[in-house]
């Protein structure tokens, strides 16, 4: 017997418990519907646009997830099911760094983005990221909120809003979801549309023959007129007429009217595309992988990091019990940011955080983007450093008194020392 052919909706979503037919649209705080709808797709067709996010989300995408637990101030590592998930393959057809990638994109495009935790009952299976054309909250009689998921194909979702990761930008008025681009972004949208197309058809213009064509002869008729200004044209105004040259006998003079299409100037295009880098808080130097170390810092600090911190406390909000939360359960995004510096700073680093025991071999190998090699987990440590609760007994002896108690500069130590040499 045949399997039954089962789409993506089939395979993420699948047959869920539906919430009772008496839920009702969520009441919001301002009175705001409880609705979201996206933006759409139209922003991303800018160039300028897609090259910010795509600077954002690809760098974000490298973040790694960890599961850790503290516990009295100290952080363990717990090689779990979830962090291998999230840190390998988040669903079955994507990987993490597509995963993230895709997440990111649509927080930027949409200003919210919704995940989808996939369970088998007990434990998670997957992760989704959801992009749907509309999202509505409902409320149960019981007090349990839903989130349904309309797409663009028809088709409905409803699931539980416990089992969605929502992330949002621009969170302000609405009491749920973030604001959208749609009146801060669409006339700097709307300007570029106009200044592209204004390039294009100046292009158009200046590679084309425009003018007045005159006829000596007197008196042709209409017909005569059109049929001779249609060879005209088909003849000498067209593509194929690459050279940009026409012939004319005597019977016809060829006035050029000449065509100056005013554009923008490099200056204030500049000007517009930095609103735009400005609206998603990036810049050329990022946008152009043309960054220094400085430049590279501040981007991660004002971007990426907020971006971890949000994936952060959302996923482990999600994902983990209020008991499992008070036993130090958490998902971090970490960040290898010494691999954007220069090999000055590198150097300086490795020199300084090595002896201290604050890196591993494998570790400042991997800051040059080194393979780590046998034993190179351990730590070395100077000898040169003592540790504070022991500096005393380094300096002073074993009984904290100075061999220079009487203040000699001798080393002896008062009477007894003095009684000696009288003897």
């Amino acid at each position: 017997m045949s399997k039954e052919r089962r789409g993506l909706f089939e395979m993420i979503f699948g047959p869920r418990p539906k919430p009772p037919a008496t839920s009702t649209q969520l009441k919001m705080l301002n009175g705001y519907t409880p609705v979201f709808t996206s933006f759409g797709s139209n922003a991303y067709t800018s160039d300028v646009v897609r090259a910010a996010i795509h600077a954002i989300a690809s760098n974000a995408a490298k973040l790694k997830p960890k599961h850790v637990r503290r516990v009295e101030g100290q952080i363990s590592y717990v090689n779990s099911n979830v962090e291998r998930l999230l840190q390998v393959r988040p669903n079955e057809f994507m990987n993490s760094y597509d995963f993230l990638y895709k997440v990111i994109t649509q927080l930027y495009m949409k200003n919210n983005a919704f995940i989808f935790m996939m369970t088998d009952g007990v434990n998670v299976t997957g992760f989704y990221p959801v992009n749907a054309s509309a999202v509505e909250l409902l409320e149960t009689p019981s007090g349990e909120v839903y989130a349904k998921f309309q797409f663009m194909g028809g088709r409905q979702a409803i699931l539980p809003y416990s089992e969605i990761i929502h992330l949002r930008r621009f969170f302000y008025e609405n009491d749920m979801y973030g604001e959208s681009n749609e009146q801060a972004l669409l006339p700097t949208l709307e300007l570029i549309n106009t200044t592209n197309q204004g390039i294009i058809n100046a292009v158009k213009s200046s590679a084309n023959l425009r003018g007045l064509l005159k006829f000596t002869q007197t008196m042709l008729k209409p017909e005569d007129l059109r049929r001779a200004r249609d060879e005209f044209v088909s003849e000498y105004m067209t593509v194929s007429n690459d050279g940009g040259v026409a012939a004319l006998d005597a019977k016809a003079d060829y006035q050029e009217l000449k065509s100056e299409p005013r554009l923008v100037s490099h200056a204030q295009m500049k000007v517009i595309e930095e609103k735009v880098y400005k609206y998603f808080g990036v810049n050329e130097s990022i946008v152009m992988s043309k960054y220094n170390e400085d430049e590279w810092n501040a981007f991660y600090e004002s971007v990426i990091e907020p971006l971890a911190v949000q994936l952060s406390l959302e996923i482990t909000s999600k994902l983990f019990t209020d008991r499992e939360r008070g036993h130090g359960n958490e998902i971090i995004f970490e960040a290898n940011r010494l691999q954007y510096a220069s090999v000055k700073t590198k150097i300086n680093l490795i020199e300084k955080l090595m002896d201290r025991g604050l890196l591993s071999l494998n570790e400042a190998r991997e800051i040059f983007n080194l393979s780590p090699i046998e034993d190179g987990d351990r730590r070395i440590v100077s000898l040169n450093y003592v540790n504070a609760d022991k500096a005393d007994l380094y300096q002073l002896g074993k009984d904290g008194e100075s061999d220079d108690e009487d203040g000699d500069g001798n080393g002896n130590k008062g009477d007894q020392a003095s009684g000696a040499k009288g003897n």
